[in-house]
């Protein structure tokens, strides 16, 4: 549901690479796809039919309320709360208060996590959701998460640390110069951590504009930390901007070697 017209797309984003990229041993790969929503699971096992009852749903509440309040689509700036709103749209239009930017910057965030929690309801307490590279995870193990950048150095060779105490997390991310999510900044990538994957989504876009504005290079990753810093709820951030990265809150960085974690069973 979100779009950009001035994006390219490498060929790893065009084939979802980066859904191989997330510590994934002994679990089941699902992928449901519902008009534009497009999820990637891993679960206990297959989930194909509870994630599309799921979708449904949510997709539903969605196309309702926008139906009803056409500018909550339309926005790019933040839209009161809406005390009798379904849940999703509640904390959709919360994140974009807290974000600054309109509640359809939260959408993907918002669907993997509902779906995510859903399932851990119905089939286990392993579940990860990714939607678009917005993720919801929620597991019993400490997972590494590798960071796509486009076509950054960077790209598939950091990573961040997820321990199991600090699940469920929703890890989010946007790009000025890869996918379909709007982004007016130059980032290759600004990776959110919170509890809220909703609130993530909407922070990685925000700090995502922000990169660009202060200038190009360290000036722009510098603003970005400097605005996350005064958001509340946010574990921590990373911004890559070609060659340059930069990192604040409660994040553990980490080297990844694709290639051993392959050996090691790990995806």
């Amino acid at each position: 549901m979100k779009r950009n017209k001035r994006k390219k797309k490498p060929e790893a984003y065009s084939r979802r690479v980066y859904r191989k990229l997330i510590t994934r041993a002994g679990l089941v790969s699902t992928q449901v796809t519902i008009e534009e929503t497009d999820l990637h699971i891993l679960a206990e096992r297959d989930v194909t039919e509870e994630a599309t009852a799921l979708i449904l749903q949510y997709r539903t509440q969605l196309k309702n309320y926008i139906v009803k309040n056409p500018q909550f689509c339309a926005s790019l700036n933040p839209l009161p709360v809406d005390s009798i709103a379904p849940p999703l749209i509640r904390d959709m239009l919360r994140a974009g208060v807290q974000a600054g930017v309109g509640p359809m910057a939260a959408v993907a965030g918002a669907v993997a996590e509902y779906v995510g929690k859903g399932l851990v309801g119905l089939v286990g307490r392993d579940v990860m959701v990714e939607n678009g590279g917005d993720i919801f995870l929620q597991r019993t193990e400490d997972c590494k998460v590798a960071i796509f950048a486009g076509e950054s150095p960077l790209s598939y060779k950091v990573g961040v640390v997820i321990p199991s105490l600090q699940m469920p997390v929703g890890i989010c991310t946007s790009s000025g110069t890869v996918g379909h999510s709007l982004s007016m900044g130059t980032a290759d990538s600004v990776t959110v951590l919170s509890e809220s994957t909703p609130l993530a989504d909407a922070v990685a876009t925000r700090l995502g504009n922000e990169v660009g504005r202060a200038g190009d290079g360290r000036a722009g990753v510098q603003n970005a930390l400097d605005i996350a810093g005064e958001i509340t709820g946010i574990i921590g951030v990373v911004v890559i901007c070609g060659e340059l990265m930069g990192a604040s809150g409660d994040v553990e960085l980490i080297k990844i070697d694709l290639q051993k974690e392959a050996g090691n069973g790990r995806r």
